[in-house]
């Protein structure tokens, strides 16, 4: 079934540490148009990300929205630097050989030298950038599943609107070629009145009429365009059947539909005709709006 470039999917899991959400938002547009928005430390995922919006969907404005929370104390790692270490200790052995030895404590405790600047270094332990990927692609796919089953529900409503204006669109067809011949009629009973009006008791010619005849049903002859009218709409049908991403080809499509309605309705002046060119067109229009939003 067709799918709606309208959707919202939102996914949310504690791996690894971190409580990681994901919403994913989209709408119509031309063409598949990302962005993903993450906390800056996580920025690296952003390609491993796209990539997989890049597989899911194929047509549409997908923004992604990423949160990350890390639960409980970060690992750290503390370090000594020990040339600095060795540098206060030589220092501090001056300075009891200068005091010789009356003012200044020969022994000096471990806590002592981790108070002094620079001694102590605390950082944060080597995180796995591609581990972490994982994770955040790891909830995202989850998201994306959301987002795609609330686009294929919407798309089986707008495939089941289109469907029943196109049954619409075929009745209305019906009745323009059942209409057609009859003003062919209709027009050579009023060419034969008009005839004889002017020439009163002189005989009409009676081929002459035929010829004329013939010539406005050419004129006005609608089989070519209801014919391809008819293969559009079974076209049409096939692929809202299908599971491949159609919208560009729907909107081709309808746009060949709305030239054959203009081509009948130019060629017919009938005032019966006109009319069902009129409902025709507005339920092309209808189509063509419900079709932008089909992937």
């Amino acid at each position: 079934m067709v799918k709606s470039m309208t959707g919202y999917g939102r996914a949310r899991r504690t791996i690894g540490g971190r409580d990681i959400t994901v919403e994913v938002r989209s709408v119509n547009n031309r063409y598949l148009d990302c962005s993903v928005k993450l906390p800056r430390a996580y920025i690296f995922a952003e390609d491993a990300i796209k990539a997989l919006v890049q597989k899911s969907t194929s047509r549409g404005k997908v923004d992604i929205f990423v949160t990350v929370e890390a639960l409980g104390a970060e690992e750290s790692v503390v370090t000594v630097n020990e040339a600095l270490v060795k540098s206060y200790l030589s220092a501090m052995q001056k300075i009891y050989e200068l005091g010789g030895g009356r003012w200044v404590r020969e022994s000096c405790y471990a806590t002592d030298l981790a108070r002094l600047p620079d001694v102590l270094t605390l950082t944060k332990a080597e995180e796995n950038l591609e581990s972490i990927s994982a994770d955040l692609c790891a909830v995202t796919e989850e998201a994306l599943e959301a987002h795609a089953a609330m686009r294929q529900q919407e798309g089986e409503k707008l495939a089941e609107d289109i469907l029943g204006r196109l049954e619409t669109i075929e009745g209305l067809t019906a009745r323009v070629e059942e209409r057609s011949p009859q003003t062919v009629a209709e027009y050579r009973e009023k060419l034969m009145n008009r005839m004889q009006e002017v020439l009163q008791s002189a005989a009409v010619d009676e081929n002459r009429i035929l010829t004329e005849a013939a010539i406005f049903a050419d004129k006005v002859a609608v089989d070519e365009e209801t014919v391809r009218l008819r293969s559009h709409l079974s076209q049409l049908r096939e692929m809202l059947s299908g599971g491949e991403p159609v919208g560009r080809k729907l909107d081709f499509l309808i746009q060949e539909v709305n030239r054959e309605s203009n081509t009948i309705g130019s060629k017919c002046n009938d005032v019966q005709i006109a009319r069902c060119v009129v409902d025709l067109k507005a339920e092309v229009e209808k189509i063509r709006e419900q079709v932008q939003n089909i992937e």
